[in-house]
């Protein structure tokens, strides 16, 4: 994929939207910039585990939230 953009006076570039859905980047996201010769790699750097929305997902009888949550604490506490 070959892709242009335009560098900004102050030194911004707009990423185009193919590259940054490929790269699943997101506004805040962090990119790492390696140069070797007259390469540059751009790499995204993660800094929560792409597994982290799945977390507690195996927990049976507990919705997700934290209606959810409480609901099920107050029911194992017997209220």
């Amino acid at each position: 994929m070959t892709k242009r953009a335009k560098l900004t006076s102050k030194g911004q570039i707009t990423i185009p939207h193919e590259i940054r859905r490929a790269l699943g980047v997101r506004p805040g996201d962090h990119l790492l910039f390696e140069q070797k010769g007259a390469e540059v790699r751009v790499r995204v750097l993660r800094t929560e585990s792409p597994f982290e929305k799945f977390r507690g997902i195996g927990t049976p009888g507990i919705t997700g939230g934290r209606k959810g949550i409480n609901r099920w604490v107050r029911k194992i506490r017997g209220r």
